[in-house]
């Protein structure tokens, strides 16, 4: 199973402390070791990084470790392919403009006979059945909305489309524009929100231990998602199979459901 992992804020956050303990699952504490990328929203702008090495070995995992880019919106992921090569055009998250603005979007699990029609507006680079959902997904988003909908509106267009792409196998994702981050859950997911009053984190995946006392403000919120919990002294919510939740500013929107089949600011160290 692939590893997902997720950060929507309400101020610009870096994600160095989660990531530490997430890469490690490239190769270290797991055995995913086919490729790992992750994606920064900065404004308008997508900063986004891939590497088909796994991600211990990667000098480029080793980069954005220590690189404190600070970002509302981040999703990352790490790959144990299932359905096409080890190569550079199959490493999630995958990236794709909509309304005129870039989305971002990374699958873990594996669809079966699932072959939808495309118009031809978004078509898959490589050859994974996670970037042909993308593409399925952004097409009927296009067809269905010529102008971007209301947020209760894409929450169900989005509701609708997991559980019909679901049917096919599992689809766990992760899926954002910059302005809300979408988690669904098929079979694994969980977050966690961070807010005042703060406390010590420990990764499971690594000895490291943070105080977020030491890096927030009383009104910073950070919500973290993950295929796993990434630490082990932490409370953890796991999300129900079948859920879509849209997460924003920091937190899960009052709208989020479960299907029936399946800033100014500057915050550090999620």
């Amino acid at each position: 199973m692939c590893q997902l992992l997720g950060m929507n804020c309400n101020v610009p956050t870096d994600i160095c402390f989660s990531f530490t303990g997430f890469q490690a699952r490239g190769g270290l504490t797991d055995h995913h070791r086919d490729g790992w990328g992750i994606a920064f929203f900065e404004g308008r702008g997508a900063r986004v990084f891939l590497d088909p090495m796994p991600s211990v070995e990667s000098p480029v995992a080793e980069l954005v470790r220590h690189y404190p880019i600070r970002s509302l919106n981040v999703i990352a992921h790490i790959r144990k392919a299932t359905l096409g090569e080890v190569r550079l055009e199959n490493t999630h998250p995958f990236q794709r403009e909509l309304w005129g603005r870039y989305w971002i979007f990374a699958h873990n699990g594996h669809l079966r006979d699932y072959a939808p029609r495309l118009s031809g507006r978004f078509l898959p680079v490589g050859d994974t059945d996670s970037e042909l959902a993308f593409c399925h997904v952004l097409d009927t988003l296009a067809q269905r909305f010529p102008e971007p909908p209301a947020p209760a509106e894409l929450f169900e267009a989005l509701r609708e489309l997991a559980a019909e792409i679901g049917a096919h196998g599992t689809f766990n994702f992760l899926l954002s524009n910059g302005e809300r981050l979408f988690a669904h859950c098929a079979s694994l997911l969980s977050y966690i929100v961070r807010a005042a009053p703060f406390a010590h984190a420990h990764l499971a995946d690594q000895d490291v231990t943070v105080d977020f006392n030491d890096l927030t403000t009383p009104d910073d919120r950070v919500a973290v998602i993950a295929t796993t919990p990434l630490t082990d002294n932490e409370q953890w919510e796991r999300i129900p199979p079948g859920t879509l939740l849209a997460f924003h500013l920091g937190m899960p929107e009052a709208h989020a459901q479960t299907g029936a089949a399946s800033a100014e600011n500057v915050t550090n160290g999620a």
